[in-house]
């Protein structure tokens, strides 16, 4: 019983090694019997057992509407318009910084407190100034209605009005100091007079740099704050050479960041740079649809356009095979002898690739099933 059971675990053995020898020898034949045209590397003859195992069929060029998708990538940047330098007016010490780095502010809101005596020698020259304002005005009328009368000279009115006239432009100077200082000359009294002033954000974004520190003296040329207004934000966007007549002004695109791949805003391209760069690319520049905070100066980012659908000449995505970065196709001579030719490709969905200059490949016949396997025998062949 033993033995018998020895000697049918023997036999199956041999049956089945012999079943995938003889596969492997079916598989090796189908290569190694390859017959390759003499001069021509790129050509290959098939015989009628290896077209069987191949399966070959074929397929020709074909007009399609297709609609291609161009992938972008760049940098947020900021338009020079709204990236601002801040600085105070008037010299004086820095008392208080009220932002950080990076923070978000309101339009209004106080940056920082500068502090100086000069602030209160202007409101006490305003108010000397508005008093002897008035007092020049009822002197200006008394000499007038005495020169009516000819109880005074017309020199005396003539000083009298001079007096007035330049108190009027003093005390208008004054107010407009006070005033881009941030101090309003109307409710100026001797009981609210303050060596202080506010310096305000011009409008709301966030801080991108602070070049002061408390107690730093500071003169009016001197920069404070840089501030950028997000509503001037960029997306400054490569893009390629062969995408270049597909990417045009006004184009909805999507863009998104490496970080949130999934979540994509909406922008619009607003120009094209029409040069090409060394690298191969020109810069498309797009603006987003509404203001994200996510996205900051410097960030790298993703976009995708859309081009609509376009009458093209393409073919099925099997009949494209790719060797040492190179796209080919194998155009059926007849009698069984293929040849391999490189294309170029365009765009290209689920279905169908598109060929660009593809006037060359009508009315030729090119393999569809069985692309892969004859690009196969050719490296075999190379090897």
């Amino acid at each position: 019983m033993h033995f018998k059971k020895i000697s049918i675990y023997y036999f199956a053995s041999v049956l089945i090694l012999s079943s995938c020898s003889g596969k492997k020898e079916e598989e090796k034949t189908v290569y190694e019997n390859t017959k390759f045209t003499k001069g021509n590397e790129n050509t290959v003859h098939l015989t009628e057992k290896q077209i069987q195992s191949v399966g070959v069929s074929t397929t020709s060029i074909q007009d399609r509407n297709m609609e291609k998708l161009v992938r972008l990538n760049g940098k947020v940047e900021i338009a020079p318009s709204h990236i601002s330098s801040v600085s105070s007016i008037m010299g004086g010490h820095i008392k208080s910084i009220n932002v950080i780095n990076g923070s978000h502010f309101s339009k209004g809101q106080v940056l920082a407190v500068v502090e100086d005596p000069q602030f209160i020698q202007l409101q006490q020259d305003y108010l000397v100034t508005k008093a002897q304002l008035e007092a020049a005005r009822l002197n200006f009328n008394r000499q007038k209605d005495l020169n009516t009368s000819k109880a005074s000279s017309d020199k005396t009115m003539q000083t009298a009005q001079a007096d007035y006239s330049t108190l009027q432009a003093t005390l208008k100077g004054l107010e407009e100091k006070l005033r881009i200082i941030g101090i309003s000359a109307q409710g100026l009294h001797t009981g609210n007079i303050r060596s202080r002033i506010n310096i305000y954000a011009p409008f709301s974004g966030f801080v991108s740099r602070i070049s002061v520190n408390n107690g730093q003296y500071i003169n009016p040329a001197d920069t404070l704050f840089e501030l950028i207004n997000p509503a001037g934000l960029l997306l400054e966007l490569k893009v390629f050479e062969n995408d270049v007549n597909d990417v045009k002004t006004g184009q909805e695109i999507l863009v998104y960041n490496n970080q949130k791949p999934d979540v994509k805003s909406n922008a619009k391209i607003v120009s094209v740079v029409p040069s090409i760069e060394n690298g191969g690319s020109a810069t498309a520049v797009a603006k987003l649809s509404s203001v994200n905070p996510e996205f900051v100066k410097g960030m790298y980012i993703n976009a995708e356009v859309s081009i609509s659908s376009r009458n093209t000449q393409g073919l099925p995505n099997e009949v494209i095979v790719s060797y040492e970065n190179k796209n080919y196709v194998f155009e059926d001579l007849g009698k069984s002898n293929y040849k391999m030719i490189p294309v170029i490709t365009g765009i290209a969905d689920d279905q169908f690739t598109e060929i660009l200059k593809a006037d060359f490949l009508k009315n030729k016949k090119i393999v569809q099933k069985g692309a892969y396997s004859l690009l196969m025998m050719l490296k075999n062949k190379a090897e």
